[in-house]
């Protein structure tokens, strides 16, 4: 019997009467801020586009003897969007009219359960009563979902462009999901095996690389054709595996012609005409693979071959993980090298090829061009931008380069300086603003910050440690003072890179020159404005004996929390609003942490945080700032907020009084 699929709207599926139970065996709804917000990023973005429909993906369900349907795939989407109609369905139900973004009188109740699971159900059934969110941090409640929902609160409250009535609308409505049920026979043991070791679909980047090859393919000079479709193929396959250094994708004798005669960190390649000389495969009489082959060949790790296992013993293929995926580095690779004003977003990769790229006059020129961009622009990824390195049971970011020694000796070193594993020097001050960028935007899309590093290194002759550091902080500055804080409505992100000169920042701004209310509760529209100042906190003390500063690291921490809270607990007062909500009351802290201690009074967070800064940690530095004048002053109110706030704005600001080649 064949599977049965049914197509739904997504109105359709959480109005369903079915009930939908996720079973024991699968883990505890997990989604974070990267996920949700991409979710309604991908739907935002469809809605703008105009599309009709939006399949945003499958529920794939096993239906049990009393006709309920277990859930086999899907079960954290599901949930997300149980979530989102919860929430919709609490602003219908609420007392402010302006919040009203449609009616929800639909969905009657949550259709989906959980098996076991009474924390679960209990925090949906708070949820759907209007439970304030504050209440739901005991251990009667599950902090997933409850984060889950505050999560979805954060990312609609910041919608651009559209209404969160038209969202609701094309949600409800427009996006389709299809729930695939699997026959009553299946074994489900067999089935999550195969589900497990199941063969990836075709991705769009490897459509990409067909129609690439087909370009070339019509080349009329053979040996030109051949070569062109060897080179572009040993370069994508060298480039699709983000995780590993672009040295290993080619043979030994490759890597020394390409990226240095015993050195491995150079890059010695001029243009795609010397890049089809410097392969060797045609030379030493191989055949390139017949060009259906190729195209059909799915995308793995390249393989490293018997004479490259003495150069591989330290590439552990777990060691580095990469911030961004193959196909939207892709588009970071087309945006440098037309630089137009491409969408850093992979659902658009196939449009933007053909638009950018394949539908010239000359298609076969343009993809040869491209292709030596994106050679070169792994190349500078891998030696010029952080990696989370997993190494001697850590793991941290990490700014390393690949470095030949011997035939028998190949080692990971520091990008700009000799200071391994130490806090000071100019890698440490690079890496440092680089994962402040990174922690700001977590998604895989989207990632300015990083198109502009790479579009900087692409076209500088040779770049050093100091011109990189300098161009960091002075894109630092502008997405700061140019766009986030901007009085009028800001720069575009395109406009602040490819625009202006590489030296250029905002200087000499004052109070008078920004937009505090962008710095209000609520209104600050990205993190990283808080990341930014405790990369200059840093910068300020990591010279002094004070280890917490010295080794501070960033992480995840996507909440923006009261230090006063907003709902103390029963005994402490309610502090007025305009306080409460101002700059200076507000610092980055991890979901969980937030969940836990978002009603505990100051005091008793200083209590909690003693433990992680008696060990060297702390979530923020503008955090560990406001600790020590709690303690200082033995008080956190009004006097410590607007102090506070004060000494971080002059921070920021004088940031932008910076001598070229002395950071601030």
């Amino acid at each position: 019997m064949s599977n049965a699929i049914t197509e739904f709207s997504i109105q359709q599926l959480l109005s369903d009467d079915n009930t939908y139970i996720v079973p024991m065996y699968q883990r505890n709804y997990a989604w974070g801020e990267s996920e949700i917000n991409q979710l309604v990023q991908d739907v935002v973005d469809y809605q703008k586009k105009k599309h009709t429909r939006y399949y945003i993906g499958t529920l794939v369900v096993y239906k049990r003897s009393d006709s309920s349907f277990e859930v086999i795939d899907g079960q954290q989407r599901f949930t997300t969007l149980s979530l989102l109609a919860t929430y919709l369905k609490n602003l219908d139900l609420s007392n402010n009219t302006s919040l009203k973004p449609v009616k929800m009188n639909w969905y009657k109740q949550v259709n989906i359960s959980f098996e076991s699971r009474p924390k679960s159900t209990a925090t949906f059934t708070a949820l759907s009563q209007r439970v304030a969110l504050h209440r739901l941090n005991g251990e009667n409640y599950n902090e997933g979902i409850v984060n889950g929902y505050a999560l979805i609160t954060k990312a609609l409250e910041q919608l651009e462009d559209i209404s969160l009535k038209s969202f609701a609308q094309y949600l409800f409505m427009n996006v389709q999901i299809m729930r695939v049920e699997v026959p009553e026979d299946t074994d489900l043991n067999h089935y999550f095996e195969a589900m497990n070791n199941r063969g990836e679909q075709l991705e769009k980047h490897e459509v990409l690389k067909a129609r690439m090859m087909a370009v070339l393919s019509r080349i009329e000079d053979e040996e030109e054709k051949d070569r062109s479709i060897n080179a572009l193929n040993k370069v994508w396959e060298a480039c699709a595996n983000m995780e590993r250094y672009i040295q290993y994708g080619f043979t030994p004798a490759e890597r020394h012609r390409m990226f240095g005669q015993n050195d491995w960190g150079q890059f010695e390649i001029d243009s795609f005409e010397e890049l089809t000389e410097c392969l060797d495969d045609m030379k030493s009489g191989s055949q390139a693979l017949p060009l259906s082959e190729i195209i059909s060949k799915p995308l793995r790790a390249p393989a490293i071959g018997k004479s490259n296992k003495a150069d591989d013993k330290e590439d552990v293929p777990e060691r580095f993980n990469s911030i961004i995926n193959f196909s939207n580095f892709l588009l970071h690779v087309l945006r440098i090298y037309t630089e137009e004003d491409i969408s850093l977003d992979d659902k658009q990769l196939i449009d933007q090829f053909d638009d950018y790229l394949l539908n010239y006059d000359d298609p076969a020129e343009t993809v040869a061009d491209f292709v030596y961009a994106l050679l070169k622009c792994k190349y500078l990824f891998d030696q010029c931008i952080i990696k989370r390195e997993y190494s001697q049971g850590q793991d941290a970011w990490s700014l390393k380069r690949l470095k030949w020694y011997s035939k028998k000796s190949v080692s990971f070193i520091n990008c700009f300086d000799d200071n391994e594993g130490g806090y000071e020097g100019i890698n440490r001050q690079i890496l440092m603003l680089l994962s402040a960028f990174h922690v700001s935007t977590p998604t895989l899309v989207y990632k300015h910050w990083l198109n502009a590093a790479l579009y900087f290194l692409y076209y500088e002759e040779e770049p050093d440690a100091q011109a990189y550091l300098d161009f960091l902080s002075n894109l630092a500055r502008r997405f700061v003072f140019d766009r986030f804080l901007a009085c009028d409505e800001g720069k575009s992100y395109y406009e602040m890179i490819f625009e202006p000169e590489f030296d250029y920042y905002p200087k000499n701004r004052k109070l008078r020159h920004i937009d505090r209310n962008k710095l209000l509760f609520g209104q600050v529209e990205n993190n990283f404005i808080f990341n930014y100042l405790d990369y200059l906190l840093w910068l300020q003390g990591k010279e002094k004996s004070d280890a917490v500063i010295r080794e501070f690291e960033f992480t995840f921490r996507s909440s923006v929390e009261h230090f006063y809270p907003q709902h103390p607990m029963d005994g402490h007062p309610v502090l007025d609003e305009d306080e409460l909500h101002e700059f200076g009351n507000l610092c980055l802290i991890s979901h969980s942490k937030n969940s836990r201690l978002s009603n505990f009074p100051p005091t008793a967070k200083l209590a909690h945080f003693s433990a992680a800064i008696n060990d060297k940690s702390i979530d923020s530095l503008k955090l560990y700032e406001m600790i020590k004048l709690t303690k200082s002053n033995d008080e956190w109110g009004a006097d410590e907020i607007n102090e506070h706030g004060e000494e971080m704005l002059n921070l920021l600001l004088d940031s932008t009084q910076a001598v070229k080649g002395k950071q601030s």
